[in-house]
């Protein structure tokens, strides 16, 4: 066993990749590296307009800043190892470096799905108890729960990093995936791994199933609340913010569930690949514009900031 860990820390892994190298493969590359590249600046935008705009220093954008912060962080520790890969023809990843991406990949996921039922309580409170809002989410409130999503986060991820890795890996050392997720590096494990497997369930149903639960509860409560406003134009525009909102936590948890709540047995690479792309690449990238750059609020700061600098340059 212990010649059989040393050997695969050594060694380390070879990731097949999201694409083969072929040239019909340059129009997805092009794709990913697009989105990457306005993922990373919506992102860095999006926390610049709230730190420098005063109107924007509530709770609400408090959360946003560490979601676009979660995002950035998410999409880099992947991509650009899956785009250098493509382009050098090297697959290669070092045990170290696999290890790194588990840890941060699990650690900024968990972080989120709790971090997104947080900002679900946000607007449950806001629409629903407004006069209670400055007691029930204040400053420390959200600092709590911001805290609270990278604390538990992290703490998860190092939980099952460590147990992951500990596995021996004795066969084959080529991950069929586009970068080193759990489930994934399982099917090369020549140990059993259902105990581990049932952690992380476990794990599932804290940080998926019960986020997912409460968000979707919150929102059931906002519409139901959102119709009793006499206003049409005021109801239509709240359905519409929910209807998004919802459609991208959908996107985030239905394939992250989809992935690590069914048996390793049941996993195909094909599928596995395909769901991943929504919560490690779509996802981060339409959160800024579904959350945030469709609010007047954002609109404005935007607004100000490019009026300021077009003065300051004439």
């Amino acid at each position: 066993m212990m010649g059989q860990e040393n050997h695969t820390f050594s060694t380390g892994f070879i990731l097949l990749g999201l694409f083969s190298s072929s040239p019909q493969s340059l129009v997805f590359f092009s794709f990913i590296f697009i989105i990457f590249i306005m993922t990373v600046i919506e992102n860095t935008v999006m926390i610049l307009l709230i730190l420098r705009d005063s109107r924007l220093h509530t709770p609400m954008y408090f959360l946003l800043t560490h979601l676009s912060f979660m995002d950035i962080l998410h999409i880099s520790n992947i991509v650009p190892k899956m785009l250098t890969d493509f382009l050098l023809g090297n697959r290669r990843i070092s045990f170290a470096g696999c290890g790194f991406q588990v840890f941060l990949s699990l650690t900024l996921l968990g972080g989120e799905c709790l971090l997104l039922a947080a900002m679900s309580y946000d607007r449950y409170v806001a629409i629903c108890h407004p006069l209670h809002y400055p007691v029930l989410m204040n400053d420390s409130v959200s600092l709590l729960l911001a805290a609270g999503s990278w604390l538990v986060g992290t703490f998860n991820s190092i939980v099952h990093t460590a147990y992951a890795l500990h596995f021996p890996f004795c066969g084959s050392r080529a991950i069929d995936h586009f970068f080193c997720e759990v489930p994934a590096m399982l099917k090369l494990s020549c140990v059993d791994t259902t105990h581990y497997e049932r952690g992380v369930y476990v794990s599932g149903i804290i940080f998926l199933l019960v986020p997912f639960s409460l968000i979707f509860a919150s929102y059931v409560q906002v519409i139901l609340t959102v119709l009793q406003i006499k206003s049409s134009e005021a109801r239509k525009k709240s359905f519409s913010t929910c209807s998004f909102h919802m459609l991208v936590v959908i996107m985030y948890y239905g394939p992250f569930i989809f992935t690590y709540m069914r048996p390793k047995s049941y996993h195909t690479p094909g599928q596995d690949k395909s769901l991943a792309v929504f919560y490690t690449i779509l996802t981060p990238s339409l959160n800024p514009i579904i959350y945030s750059f469709r609010n007047k609020d954002v609109q404005a700061a935007m607004k100000k900031l490019l009026q300021s600098n077009f003065l300051h340059k004439n």
